[in-house]
């Protein structure tokens, strides 16, 4: 049986130490600031993440842009020149091309390499919760699974992967089309927090709304309790938009209430968090439904 790469892209999240620690090979998005484009490396090298979030508070918008075709070439024939499989792992295709991109890369590669697997999967999941799910496909490969059955826990296990998030300024997601100017300003002028979830589709859906930052956080724990398969000790995600404080509150919250100490913390990468804002917290764990 070959031995296969998992690749993903940098929606992921991860720390740069977790995604080579789990031997992850990571494609970068983009994101253009005025003249300059940076590329979303999980090390912060282009833009880092505290510097990103001043920039935004500051007023400045970004534009941003998937992986593409080409840069997948380049990356799945490493992996194939070293007699490798790949199983390529992206950010949900409701909410950007790159999955498209790794599509088209895969099949173009695929006459080249007659001999290889290249396997390209759907996360429909954004930020952690796409890391969540690499985390829980590498844990399964170090098993020893093939890389069909790496990929099928991957189709059957995605669905499973509840993303539950809330922004502290709903005016990010007015410019991206989310929610309507009314209801941002009287949002705003009312502090009522939304409590959101990527669907089984990969969309961002608001779900209810909190009265002030507090309570929207204690939406988040009150939503694992519901439906968390193992809120006691199953691997639990949490992303933050520069708000580490609120993170530590949450990830507190979890242990003093399920006793779960195994919590992971990082920023909401550049790319995301051009959208969401700063302040925003998302929290992914395994549930028994989205």
């Amino acid at each position: 049986m070959r031995d296969f790469v998992i690749m993903t892209d940098s929606c992921c999240d991860m720390t740069a130490q977790t995604a080579k620690d789990l031997g992850l090979v990571v494609l970068p998005l983009s994101l253009q600031m005025g003249d300059n484009v940076y590329r979303n490396w999980l090390d912060g090298r282009d833009i880092g993440f505290e510097d990103f979030y001043a920039r935004i508070r500051a007023g400045e918008t970004a534009i941003t842009s998937a992986v593409n075709v080409g840069d997948f070439e380049v990356e799945m024939r490493k992996v194939l020149d070293d007699g490798k499989d790949i199983l390529c792992i992206n950010f949900s295709s409701a909410l950007s091309t790159t999955y498209q991109s790794a599509v088209i890369a895969a099949d173009e590669l695929r006459q080249e390499y007659p001999e290889a697997k290249i396997c390209v999967v759907d996360s429909l999941c954004a930020s952690l919760g796409q890391g969540l799910l690499l985390y829980l496909c590498v844990q399964e490969k170090r098993k020893g699974r093939s890389i069909g059955e790496v990929r099928a826990y991957a189709e059957a296990t995605k669905g499973s992967i509840c993303h539950w998030f809330t922004v502290d300024d709903l005016n990010h997601l007015k410019r991206g089309g989310r929610i309507s100017g009314a209801t941002a300003l009287f949002g705003t002028m009312l502090s009522i927090k939304p409590v959101m979830h990527v669907d089984d589709e990969g969309r961002l859906v608001p779900v209810s709304k909190a009265r002030g930052r507090k309570a929207s956080l204690l939406a988040l724990v009150d939503r694992m309790a519901e439906t968390a398969v193992d809120p006691a000790s199953g691997p639990v995600f949490i992303s933050h938009g520069d708000c580490e404080g609120d993170a530590l509150f949450v990830a507190g919250e979890i242990t003093r209430r399920f006793g779960n100490k195994d919590i992971f913390i990082n920023y909401v990468g550049p790319v995301i968090g051009n959208h969401s804002g700063p302040g925003t917290m998302a929290l992914f764990f395994v549930g028994t439904k989205r």
